[in-house]
């Protein structure tokens, strides 16, 4: 009875997918399940539930999801631990790929047949701190008020990753005609660190998708671009001495200030002069300066300064061009102050190098998430996301999930329970699309 009852809450977790009818032999654990589009049967498949644990619904797993803290200085590996547990229950196969410095981990998986054409279901499974934030509930905890899902993760994007899991069941019972794959990754909020080896075993490893679907907050819209980053770390180098004797010496945090003040100057050129009708918000590449560190008294030369600045940019070549004027510039305050002291110096390393969403060739990415979204609608983000790299493979790709990128990283993190409905909906859909 057990695993009858596993099946059919299988089932029963997408009502309006299947027809359900008992095997007439009571001693043998399975049930028919039946697809239905529309009014007629496409196809009928007997899920043999041996093995089989009980399914959760989408609410359940989210809760499930938010209790495992993957901040991202922390590892992943419990979530991922989970979640392959309960895929070796039910006969499914994944593969593991370890991050080389240990402790966390994407993780891959397919549902239905070794064939090319395939939808990609893309998240990302860490989530930003809570440090300094005030909650009026446990973070990790999921708690409803109002209607609404609260937990850190909800949102970004754990939301989309229950949405897709409790469907597996419903998956396996449907007799996919084109595979339904699964890429959770590492480390997307701090350089998406996990997604170039996660791309790599899916294009090694998986016959040639043809969609990929990445459910970042979205409110289930379209977007088919974003904008790229390059994060920046740069470094001057000064020459130490008493403050009051400035000829002996090169104060590092003047130099870097008058380089940032050359970023300054170019954002604000890119500002004056915006592109229109791109979508984007603010239309124009983006320069900023984050984070400032130099000097260690306040009556010492500094011997050295580093800050870190980003360039977001809807084109990859535009992103180059500002890297290429700033370095330019670095040179020039550079050959200044090693005449005087050769022991000075500048460098730039560059931290991450994200490209953009570009919408190029995604076309069957948007007509299929169209489809499954019921809208026809598309928008451009400026935030950055991992569309990028699959688009980069050469894989047709767009973003759409559940929740709002409002939302996202804030104290009180939430995901309205139609917004999960609607994630809920988009995986009947995918089912019904994958099975034609």
């Amino acid at each position: 009875m057990a695993y009858e009852a596993c099946a059919e809450a299988a089932i029963s977790a997408c009502p309006r997918l299947f027809r359900l009818s008992r095997h007439p032999d009571r001693h043998v654990h399975c049930v028919a399940a039946t697809l239905v589009s529309g009014d007629s049967p496409v196809t009928g498949q007997t899920l043999t539930t041996t093995n089989c644990v009980d399914p959760a619904s989408a609410r359940e797993w989210l809760a499930r999801l938010v209790a495992f803290d993957t901040t991202s200085r922390n590892s992943n590996l419990a979530l991922i631990e989970a979640v392959e547990t309960w895929l070796d229950s039910l006969g499914v196969r994944s593969m593991r790929i370890a991050a080389t410095e240990g402790g966390k981990a994407n993780l891959l998986f397919s549902i239905g047949p070794e064939v090319a054409g395939g939808v990609v279901l893309s998240s990302h499974t860490d989530v930003v701190p809570i440090d300094g934030q005030d909650w009026n509930s446990d973070p990790w905890t999921l708690s409803e008020r109002e209607r609404r899902l609260y937990g850190r993760g909800t949102a970004d994007m754990k939301g989309f990753i229950a949405a897709g899991l409790s469907r597996v069941p419903a998956m396996l019972a449907a007799g996919l005609k084109r595979p339904i794959h699964f890429a959770l990754s590492y480390d997307e909020e701090v350089g998406l660190l996990g997604a170039p080896s996660l791309i790599e075993a899916l294009m090694a490893r998986v016959p040639r998708p043809g969609v990929v679907i990445v459910g970042e907050p979205t409110g289930m819209r379209l977007v088919d671009r974003h904008k790229g980053i390059m994060g920046l770390r740069t470094t001057v180098l000064g020459h130490e001495a008493h403050s009051s004797q400035t000829h002996l010496g090169v104060s590092a945090n003047i130099v870097a200030t008058r380089l940032m003040s050359r970023i300054v100057e170019i954002a604000d050129r890119l500002a004056s002069t915006p592109a229109t009708g791109n979508g984007f918000e603010p239309p124009h590449t983006t320069v900023t300066i984050g984070l400032v560190k130099g000097g260690t008294a306040p009556n010492i030369l500094a011997r050295e300064c580093a800050f870190v600045w980003d360039i977001r940019s809807a084109s990859p070549n535009e992103a180059r061009a500002v890297y290429d004027e700033v370095r330019a510039y670095a040179r020039e305050l550079e050959s200044g102050i090693r005449a005087r002291f050769p022991d000075c110096g500048i460098t730039t390393e560059i931290l991450s190098d994200v490209p953009p969403l570009t919408g190029e060739g995604n076309a069957p990415a948007l007509a299929l998430a169209s489809r499954l979204a019921d809208t026809s609608d598309s928008e451009a983000a400026s935030y950055v996301s991992e569309a990028g790299l699959f688009e980069l493979a050469g894989l047709p790709t767009v973003i759409c999930g559940p929740g709002w990128i409002a939302q996202a990283h804030q104290p009180d993190e939430y995901l309205e329970l139609s917004q999960l409905a609607a994630g809920e909906s988009f995986m009947d859909r995918l089912i019904e699309e994958s099975c034609q």
